[in-house]
């Protein structure tokens, strides 16, 4: 029988209070709390805990405060990642975010998302079901602040998202996509 967790990583509906989940919540939340409240210029400290939160990291990795997460080892990043002031990732799936990427103040990452209908959202006696879906950055991407990306979403190569779209859809490489939702605008030289 799957894991809840397995059951999140494979697309399929999950009990979100499943213990293991809120096990793995809390932990995330602790290791979260100890990197934000590490000394800005302490980079041998943030290392490790960046190392204990994620499922992995490259080299040049900088994470600004305040930065939040829910399970932390589904976020795998490539090097030289910036993510910028106030940027929450909901990792109930993968995040895989490449090299070189570029991610600006208050942009949130969604990998999770709730049934529609009511009675398939609930669980009997109280809670509700998740399902998951991936997200995808790839290399030399730059997103600007305040961007939303939703489940599902692969922003292709040297894509730029505007601040404030909101990624519903793939957005295919060299593409420069803005608004609500995002649509390209134009493409640029690779």
């Amino acid at each position: 029988m799957k894991s809840e967790r397995q059951k999140a990583l494979e697309g399929e509906l999950f009990n979100a209070i499943d213990p293991e989940l809120q096990e793995m919540t809390l932990r995330t939340k602790r290791l979260v709390r100890r990197l934000n409240d590490c000394d800005y210029a302490d980079r041998e400290s943030k290392r490790k805990i960046i190392e204990q939160l994620f499922g992995s990291v490259g080299e040049r990795i900088h994470i600004d405060v305040d930065f939040h997460c829910e399970y932390g080892i589904n976020i795998h990043l490539g090097n030289w990642v910036i993510i910028n002031m106030n940027c929450t990732f909901v990792d109930n799936s993968r995040i895989d975010i490449g090299d070189n990427v570029l991610i600006a103040s208050d942009v949130k990452i969604y990998t999770a998302t709730h049934p529609v209908n009511a009675k398939e959202r609930m669980v009997a006696g109280g809670g509700w079901t998740v399902y998951a879906k991936p997200v995808k950055i790839e290399d030399g991407v730059w997103i600007g602040g305040g961007v939303v990306i939703l489940p599902g979403v692969t922003i292709g190569r040297n894509a730029v998202i505007g601040a404030g779209a909101v990624v519903t859809k793939d957005i295919p490489a060299n593409a420069v996509a803005v608004g609500n939702p995002a649509r390209v605008i134009r493409y640029q030289e690779g």
